[in-house]
């Protein structure tokens, strides 16, 4: 039987308890993921039992109060608090999203929160999301027009409204981190991340390179590793759909 084993220092361990004394009906238990680089230590689960009236209702308020008033050290993004800006994307009970949209009284029992999943981790809930970037920066994520106009160029209702379900995304990377095909494939696989923000290009009326962009995914995996799983849909806070995105290009592609 094959066996596999686990590289050194990677096994996850229960780390350190702190405990809070409070109205038991608004005491909430927090299991987070923490590890160092700087110190060789395996990574640990430290637990937290707070009042939660005491922090705010979404779980980002209550890493922020455990920071603030615990544990100093803990690590993680944040930056608008209104699911706008993406940074606090993280796994919370088994699901990618934003730390800052999601409702404690949304989960039932201890909350257990984590990095997004398969990708390496700069400190406790902080992934390094350098390559998903870089993966973006690839497409090309501006306007392209050879021609220079006087001024705005303008659009119809109709063209506008096929933007709509693209431009929203805030780049969390929670679709792409909870999408088996990039687990496998993510030297290659642009992800959906990425491909819906390139579809936003595609079906954009302003950009006049739509021939170039398809031809650049035209190859075994940019594209054609995703296999309408659906992970990305199920898992974006924002309520996109990088699936359909995803089609959309495919179709392109036949038509072209």
């Amino acid at each position: 039987m094959v066996q596999f084993r686990l590289p050194k220092h990677s096994q996850i361990q229960k780390g350190k308890v702190f405990k809070q004394s409070g109205d038991a009906l608004s005491m909430r238990t927090f299991y987070i993921y923490r590890w160092n680089a700087e110190d060789g230590k395996n990574p640990q689960m430290d637990e937290f039992t707070i009042d939660i009236k005491k922090s705010g209702p979404m779980v980002l308020d209550a890493l922020l109060y455990i920071k603030n008033t615990i544990d100093s050290t803990l690590t993680f993004r944040r930056s608008c608090r209104e699911g706008v800006c993406g940074s606090c994307a993280m796994n919370v009970d088994g699901t990618n999203t934003l730390a800052c949209t999601k409702h404690v009284d949304d989960i039932s029992g201890p909350i257990r929160i984590t990095p997004l999943p398969h990708m390496e981790v700069v400190k406790d809930l902080v992934p390094d999301l350098r390559h998903a970037f870089n993966q973006y920066a690839s497409i090309k994520p501006w306007v392209q027009n050879n021609d220079a106009p006087k001024r705005e160029r303008k659009q119809s209702q109709e063209e506008r409204a096929k933007l709509d379900g693209l431009w929203e995304c805030v780049l969390c990377f929670s679709c792409t981190t909870g999408c088996p095909s990039y687990w496998w494939n993510s030297d290659k696989y642009l992800g959906p991340a990425t491909l819906l923000q390139a579809y936003r290009f595609i079906a954009d009326s302003r950009d006049t390179k739509t021939k170039e962009r398809l031809n650049a995914l035209e190859d075994p995996f940019s594209l054609y590793r995703c296999h309408s799983i659906m992970n990305c849909t199920n898992t974006c806070p924002k309520r996109l759909n990088p699936a359909k995105a995803i089609g959309n290009i495919k179709k392109m592609m036949v038509e072209k």
